[in-house]
């Protein structure tokens, strides 16, 4: 696909705030060759060569840099292509130069780290506000909590002569119980004795009506012979006065 090359002069807030940097990363990550170089005159110099359409996006995304980077404007010439590149570099110029960079670049985040640290400070002084509230707050819960303390020293006094009392009635309970285990034993005892009595009578009654009635069958057999043995003479005392 035929190259693009173009000529960018970049003004605002670019040097010593890390824009090159910034530049750099986005012509490597869309395949961009060419460089970056600050001007004596503040602003930063660029030469970007690559596809059109890449191009285009590079410009785009130099345009929105992060903080604390600024771009006012981008002043954009055709250039004539140097097949020669192959890479984004940065151009350094003097160490002096460098180390300014560095150190205003550092200068800068400091300050917009300073100011938003500001704004924690008075949020800071508003939990500290509000961490006094709370603790007066406490205060007055620990002076109520004091007079549950109190109250329940009393109540575990009280508490004392329940749990004494408990003890006394358990231990009439179980004395009671006692008592009455022995009392129950003693019953059953006299139950089983009274049972067993019941039932040799019994037995003994049984076998007493057994003998009644087979005296009462001998009796009444004895009565039919002889019932039978008086109608037989009397059938033959009959017999004999008609003849």
């Amino acid at each position: 696909m035929p190259l693009l090359a173009k000529k960018l002069a970049v003004s605002g807030r670019v040097q010593r705030v890390g824009y090159r940097r910034f530049v750099l990363d986005t012509a490597l990550s869309l395949g961009i060759v060419g460089y970056a170089k600050n001007e004596p005159d503040g602003t930063v110099s660029i030469f970007a060569q690559g596809e059109a359409a890449k191009i285009e996006e590079f410009i785009k995304r130099i345009s929105k840099p992060k903080q604390p980077a600024v771009v006012n404007q981008i002043v954009q010439t055709d250039a004539v292509e140097d097949l020669k590149l192959k890479h984004f570099r940065i151009k350094f110029g003097s160490i002096a130069e460098e180390l300014q960079e560095g150190f205003g670049s550092m200068e800068v985040q400091f300050n917009d780290y300073r100011q938003e640290f500001r704004g924690f400070h008075d949020e800071f002084n508003d939990y500290r506000q509000e961490f006094r509230d709370y603790r007066q707050e406490f205060r007055g819960f620990h002076d109520e909590f004091n007079d549950y303390r109190q109250e329940f020293r009393d109540y575990r006094e009280e508490f004392r002569d329940y749990r004494q009392e408990f003890r006394d009635f358990a231990s009439r309970t179980d004395e009671n119980f006692k008592n009455l285990n022995e009392k129950y034993g003693e019953i059953s005892a006299k139950l089983t004795q009274i049972l067993e009595t019941l039932q040799r009578q019994g037995e003994s009654l049984q076998k007493e009506l057994a003998d009644t009635r087979k005296d009462l069958a001998r009796a009444v057999d004895n009565l039919s012979r002889l019932i039978d043995i008086y109608i037989s003479k009397l059938n033959d005392g009959q017999t004999q006065n008609h003849e």
